[in-house]
């Protein structure tokens, strides 16, 4: 097929949100596609994200990456987070209906879909593993993936406390902003544990499943990767000296990649040249 670039294109997702999306397709594609899924306050541009993109295309693959419709970015601004109101909506079911929008939207890209591998970061791993018993998907990538949505959340007496208050707040390390998160999400989980347990899917999926996590991330710890691991009874790949981004950070001025992450992405590579190309 044609060689496709296509940037900042918009897909619908949850509640009806419009959101921006990313194809590359090379002259040389390999009939692989890859979809990115970014993580908890994350964007497609975020980082290293789009040198990401570039490694893979170079190599003949296809990359497509999205802002997920509620990550508090807009169509004008995506990047710095202008509706914190969609942001405070946001929760893992609307991140699962943005994925399907998604898979959804490249279908009326080409003829017949290539073979899909869902690569996710962070909350994005724990989206990406959730997603591997759709048909559409042949292979899943987790990078410092969750295993566990339910402990994302408060217990005890701060649960109660946002319950009362409606609104718990995390601050934005680069923005600085405040960033609300509703009680709703909260709820939503309670509504929808079933599809939302890792473990559940991870038991039951037989897609080829490929785990990376750096042994000194502080922000998802490596024995989630290895819990997701034991589920999958396959094997974690841990870096060493890595931290949860792989050694990338915003903004990224470089012009190529961390080591971490390059590695990160030559392991994938590996993964999907084991499982056949």
């Amino acid at each position: 097929m044609n060689a496709i670039n296509l940037k900042n294109q918009i897909y619908t997702g949850a509640d009806g949100r419009q959101s921006l999306i990313d194809l590359t397709i090379p002259e040389n594609f390999n009939n692989q596609l890859m979809v990115f899924i970014h993580g908890y306050m994350g964007y497609k541009d975020w980082g290293c994200w789009n040198l990401v993109e570039k490694y893979f295309t170079d190599l003949g693959f296809g990359f497509c990456k999205y802002n997920v419709s509620h990550n508090g970015g807009t169509i004008e601004n995506p990047i710095d987070f202008p509706d914190l109101e969609a942001f405070g909506q946001n929760n893992y079911s609307k991140e699962l209906f943005d994925l399907q929008s998604v898979l959804n939207w490249l279908e009326t890209q080409f003829q017949s879909l290539p073979s899909i591998t869902l690569i996710g970061h962070s909350r994005g791993g724990g989206i990406a593993l959730l997603t591997a018993l759709d048909s559409r998907v042949d292979k899943v990538v987790s990078w410092a993936g969750i295993c566990d949505i339910e402990k994302r959340f408060p217990t005890g007496s701060e649960l109660k406390v946002w319950k009362t208050q409606g609104t718990r707040y995390v601050v934005n390390g680069r923005t600085n902003q405040k960033m609300p998160n509703k009680y709703s999400q909260f709820e939503d989980f309670e509504t929808n544990k079933d599809k939302l347990n890792i473990q559940s899917v991870c038991e039951t999926s037989k897609k080829p499943t490929f785990l990376i996590h750096g042994d000194a991330d502080t922000s998802v710890e490596l024995e989630e990767g290895k819990n997701i691991a034991g589920w999958r009874r396959t094997r974690l790949f841990e870096i060493e000296e890595a931290d949860h981004t792989f050694g990338s950070a915003h903004p990224w001025n470089e012009d190529h990649l961390p080591e971490h992450l390059e590695k990160a992405c030559f392991l994938t590579v590996s993964f999907l040249a084991i499982e056949g190309l």
